[in-house]
């Protein structure tokens, strides 16, 4: 197995001091005042303010919240729901700065082990012991794992998912093309190429641009891994400037400037959803989850056409992502239990057939709970994905996906608390030679000064 540093963890505590060096200062102090006072005392009549993400699955709780209020009639809930990158910013500026206005954050297995080592949330197995039927050992055992400090689970998973392709199989059975169950970034390319038709505003692939250590960064970790790069080396030396990070990165740039989506350089995970999903794209590599929304038939147009693949590989066995979006509890929420219930109804396993019952069952939360792949009406639809899925998550590791040894946790990200700023600002300059501003040996120069400087952070100090 490859060693890497469980992220050091008491070393890598994100003080206040450190937190505004970061440049997360200022969002502490915009954009959260509309949540000030929120928290009442608990018991009846108390209000809870939950942040989230703004994707299809959260949105999906929102629409069926009558049910939670039906059980606790007494619990008023009020959500703050933003795009990813604000909300990250938000979160993690209000839960750094013990700024109380949330009693319910949406964090990934990014932040919670580093927030749970600072002692910002709360550990949840108390509250999960005591709730019938909840089922903690029912969670997907490597998301489990990777919200788990020490004897404590930090965050429950709403849901989980690795990284795999989705692509249009009866454009590849007219062409006569055959996708292995786990293709090469070589026969990615191929693929594309044939099957690209900007005139009629079709693409070979869709890859997402958009810069940001949870957008283009995502997939691109994945293909630097497979391709032998990394971050830092183990004495945190940068090597972004090295020649394996340089060929997954030109080759990334070079697949979706040839062969990808129009204005791919402003293109996250949403726009690619809604390009594949409309039938604009022969392929798309990203998260897992996005088969609750190609799937559903009120929203896709290629239900049906579609069949899935293992992420890309080149010289790796595997090459996905570990990832999930979780519900914690900030240590200063005075509403501990009405959040607890909150999370409880979320993310128990009722929930799950709720779901199916009352918006459809394409539209279950994957990854997070085993049991939710037993449920007779969910596996026939997800009879071509459920498989694909799950051993993406299961093969997903740094001993599988990576070919050199790494000082971090993470696969798609670097798990260390600057990453956010840090991956932000190398993503911006990918970004840049995605929309042709600059040169990928440019960009990556660039991105090496921005490693090295927080590199001094973990080699200061060193005989």
């Amino acid at each position: 197995m490859i060693p890497h540093r469980r992220a050091a963890l008491g070393e890598m505590s994100l003080s206040r001091r450190r937190l505004l060096g970061l440049g997360l200062g200022a969002a502490a102090a915009t954009g959260l005042s509309a949540c000030s006072g929120a928290n009442a005392a608990g018991g009846d009549g108390s209000e809870i303010v939950v942040a989230i993400v703004s994707n299809p699955q959260m949105q999906d709780a929102i629409s069926l919240m009558s049910d939670f209020r039906a059980q606790h009639p007494g619990v008023n809930v009020r959500f703050v729901s933003l795009p990813e990158n604000e909300a990250r910013a938000k979160i993690t500026a209000s839960v750094a700065t013990g700024g109380g206005e949330f009693d319910v954050v949406m964090i990934s297995n990014y932040e919670t082990p580093m927030w749970a080592e600072n002692g910002w949330i709360t550990d949840l197995v108390p509250f999960m012991d005591r709730t019938p039927g909840y089922d903690r050992q029912d969670f997907i055992p490597s998301i489990r794992e990777a919200l788990t400090v020490g004897e404590g689970q930090y965050s429950v998973p709403f849901y989980g998912e690795s990284s795999f392709l989705v692509y249009r199989q009866d454009l590849f059975d007219e062409a006569g093309l055959s996708m292995p169950a786990q293709p090469t970034w070589d026969q990615i390319r191929e693929f594309a190429a044939q099957l690209h038709d900007p005139g009629n505003n079709f693409s070979g692939i869709c890859l997402r641009g958009l810069a940001g250590w949870g957008e283009n960064l995502a997939p691109l970790n994945t293909v630097i891994n497979t391709y032998g790069g990394r971050w830092f080396d183990m004495d945190w030396r940068p090597r972004l400037d090295s020649p394996e990070v340089h060929a997954a990165v030109s080759d990334y740039v070079s697949l979706v400037r040839e062969h990808g989506q129009p204005g791919a350089a402003t293109s996250g995970y949403g726009d690619c959803l809604t390009r594949f999903a409309q039938g604009n794209a022969a392929m798309w590599y990203d998260a897992t989850a996005m088969v609750s929304s190609i799937e559903d038939p009120a929203s896709s147009t290629v239900v049906g056409s579609t069949n899935y693949a293992l992420a890309p590989v080149k010289e790796t066995e595997a090459a996905g992502w570990l990832y999930t979006w979780a519900l914690a509890i900030p240590e200063t929420s005075r509403n501990k239990q009405a959040a607890w219930d909150f999370i409880a109804w979320m993310t128990n396993k009722e929930y799950m057939r709720l779901v199916g019952e009352e918006i459809g069952w394409e539209r279950l939360p994957p990854g997070s709970r085993q049991s939710t792949y037993e449920i007779p009406e969910y596996a026939e639809i997800a009879e071509r994905y459920a498989e694909p899925t799950l051993t993406a998550m299961g093969q997903a590791g740094q001993d599988t996906s990576m070919v050199q040894p790494v000082p971090y946790p993470g696969l798609q990200f670097v798990g260390i608390p600057e990453f956010q700023d840090l991956g932000t600002r190398v993503g911006q300059q990918v970004s840049a030679a995605i929309a042709g501003q600059q040169s990928v040996e440019d960009a990556l120069a660039q991105a090496q000064i921005f490693a090295t400087s927080v590199a001094r952070t973990y080699t200061e100090g060193r005989a």
